[in-house]
This record gives structure tokens, C-alpha cells and sequence, in this order.
């Protein structure tokens, strides 16, 4: 998110369920505890161009926060592609701590990284070094960071798009002229970007906004419930709840539930994971719809960009990851019940031909 960037990914979003408990940690292999089945590496059938040619090539992946499901696979994704390519990939995760980013990419830069990646970041504490890694000739490529500095390569979720997907849903549920709620944090790229689609549709449909709440921390979705639920006790009237990225989706839902308003409240939020479709498909679930990308195929699709830039191979200075609509009937009907139900049944969720060349063994689902 940029001003810092979410996935709802993206913002990635972009924290509930679990704390990555290091603050750096050096790592090749995809961890296996999110329920998601990585997959195979296809064969690579070029030759290796320099610097891989020469053997392991060393990269940093300098994260805002690796907590909560999507980004946590968003990281094994990257993780696999890294593997496959030989890539040496040291992890910083911040914790949700800009000051430490900062610190964390000032340890990349002198870490005797070719390349770092930037997952989410507020620029006014993240700036200042992506200068620098410029100035070294460090190869940058940002994921969901909004920056300015010549030479990065920019990759993002389709923010409006995604907002767009989840609003004509919203729209043809709810009606025009609808009482709802929003929960939403300024700041973020992602989130920003979405509000502007939001507010569009707002006036377009007629909806009386009745609140707006909402904050990002790490553990995002629980600390959100308290807050959604003293907004519903004061505006009980609203139908429909607008949270566009999933763990404020996830902390809406618990609210709503909470309230015991799920048979009155529907949930519309942002980005996909193995727990966001659960959330979504369980019973009596007010979450009815959403959008988002693959977050493993996202992760690993980002660590080709920065291969191929290493390469000299990419050739633009941005790369953009569509997003796809997703709604609770859909998973219901088609009996979903994780990602890799989900690519199966929506193969637009496949990253694979996005940032790829014959010489990368590709792991994107």
C-alpha cells in the first residue's frame, strides 16, 4: 500500500491469523502450513541468462507484514518461485512496524542484495532507501508501494477493478437509495485507490453512508470487530457493509454476526484466501462477495518480474495482476472449499504466462 499498499493483494492488503515471529529470516523453501498446495515447477527449457547463469543470485524480500492468510501465502509463493530460480532470498518482515521496514531495507541494501523487493510500505518511512538501493544499483521491484523514483519496477493488484467487481454486486443486491456502511483506513494505496470506486458508486447508486470505521494493525481483523460493532449498535438500519480488504471483511463478518444481524447485514470485501473463502462459504455467512487474485501466484509472479529485471529482460516499469469477482453462491454452488478448489474452477486466477521467459521454471498455480 503506498502511502503503503494492501492486497485486497491487496493490499495483501494488506493479519489475524498469525504473527511471523522473526524479523528476518533466511529462506528457500514454501512453507506448508496455510492448507495450500504448491505447485510443481515447470520445466525451464533456456538457457540461464547472467547473473543466473553464474550460479545463486541473491535477493531480499523486504515486507510491511507477512501476517494473516493472504499474506502469508503471498509469501510461499514467492518463496517456491525463488527456489526454482535459484534465487538466494533472504525475508525481512516488519511486523507491521514502518519504522523497522525502513530499518530492515537499510540491512537489504548492505546486505550485498542484486535485488530487493518491496512488499507494501508507507513512502514516507520506505522512501529515502529505495534512493539509495537506486543510487547502488541495486535492482527494485515494489509490490503495492506507490513511488516515484526512476528505475523501480512497480507491480499491483487491479485495485479498481476489484472494487468495481464487488460494487455491482453490492449494487444489484442492495438496490439504490440503500442505508450502508464502510469500513475503510486512509493511507494505504490499495485501500486508496479503492475508496475512489467506492465513492463513485456511492453517489451513482444513492447509498446513505452511515458510518465509516476502520483501522489496520496486526491482528487487523479482531481489533476491527469492536469497532464494527458500536457502529451497527448505533446504525442498525444498515443492509449491506462495504470492507475492501479482506481482514477488515473478516472483522465486519465477526461484527455482524455478533449483532446477530447476519440475516439482515451483507458484507462485501476484497481479496481471496483458503480463510476468506471458509469465512465466506460457512453457514449463515453475511459475507456474500468478493474479488481478489491468487495470492501464491501474485508472490511468485512479483519474484519473475524481479528475475527478469535482473536479466534485463522485463522491459517495462510495471506489471499488473488482474483480479477476478467471487461471490458466496459461486463457492456454495461449485462446492469450494480452498485456493486450490478455486483455481480449478476460475483458471483467470493463473498468473503463469504473466512475467515468465523459457529460462524460468515457473511455480505459479
Amino acid at each position: 500500500m503506498s502511502r503503503a499498499r494492501l492486497p485486497l493483494a491487496a493490499l495483501s492488503l494488506a493479519s489475524v491469523s498469525a504473527l511471523v515471529l522473526s524479523g528476518c529470516s533466511q529462506s528457500t523453501d514454501a512453507s506448508t502450513n496455510t492448507g495450500d498446495t504448491a505447485a510443481s515447477a515447470s520445466a525451464a527449457t533456456g538457457k540461464k541468462p547472467a547473473p543466473f547463469s553464474a550460479g545463486a543470485v541473491k535477493v531480499a524480500l523486504v515486507r510491511q507484514s507477512g501476517a494473516g492468510d493472504y499474506f502469508e501465502q503471498w509469501g510461499n509463493g514467492a518463496k517456491s518461485q525463488a527456489k526454482a530460480l535459484g534465487i538466494d532470498l533472504t525475508v525481512y518482515d516488519a511486523q507491521a512496524d514502518n519504522a523497522k521496514q525502513a530499518t530492515d531495507l537499510s540491512s537489504a541494501i548492505n546486505s550485498g542484495a542484486q535485488a530487493i523487493i518491496i512488499d507494501h510500505g508507507f513512502p514516507a518511512t520506505i522512501q529515502p532507501e529505495i534512493d539509495k538501493a537506486v543510487k547502488k544499483g541495486i535492482k527494485v521491484v515494489v509490490y503495492d508501494v506507490e513511488t516515484s523514483t526512476k528505475g523501480v519496477v512497480s507491480t499491483e493488484q487491479d485495485d479498481a477493478s476489484m472494487a468495481q467487481a464487488v460494487l455491482d454486486v453490492m449494487a444489484k443486491d442492495l438496490g439504490k437509495n440503500a442505508k450502508v456502511g464502510y469500513v475503510n483506513v486512509a493511507g494505504y494505496a490499495a485501500l486508496d485507490k479503492r475508496n475512489t470506486v467506492w465513492a463513485k458508486e456511492l453517489a451513482a447508486q444513492g447509498w446513505k453512508q452511515q458510518f465509516k470505521v476502520g483501522k489496520v494493525t496486526d491482528s487487523t481483523a479482531t481489533d476491527n470487530v469492536p469497532l464494527v460493532s458500536a457502529a451497527l449498535t448505533q446504525h442498525a438500519e444498515v443492509t449491506g457493509v462495504f470492507a475492501p480488504y479482506d481482514e477488515l471483511a473478516k472483522g465486519t463478518v465477526l461484527a455482524v454476526q455478533n449483532k446477530k444481524l447476519q440475516d439482515k447485514v451483507k458484507v462485501f470485501g476484497a481479496d481471496v484466501s483458503n480463510a476468506d473463502i471458509q469465512q465466506m462459504t460457512a453457514a449463515d455467512s453475511p459475507w456474500v462477495a468478493t474479488a481478489g487474485t491468487d495470492p501464491s501466484a501474485v508472490g511468485a509472479a512479483v519474484v519473475r518480474t524481479a528475475a527478469l529485471e535482473l536479466a534485463g529482460q522485463l522491459g517495462k516499469s510495471s506489471v499488473e495482476f488482474p483480479a477476478v469477482a467471487i461471490t458466496q453462491d459461486f463457492l456454495r454452488e461449485k462446492k469450494i472449499e480452498n485456493m486450490d478448489q478455486l483455481r480449478q474452477a476460475l483458471p483467470a486466477l493463473n498468473l503463469s504466462q504473466v512475467s515468465t521467459a523459457d529460462w524460468i521454471s515457473n511455480v505459479a498455480h
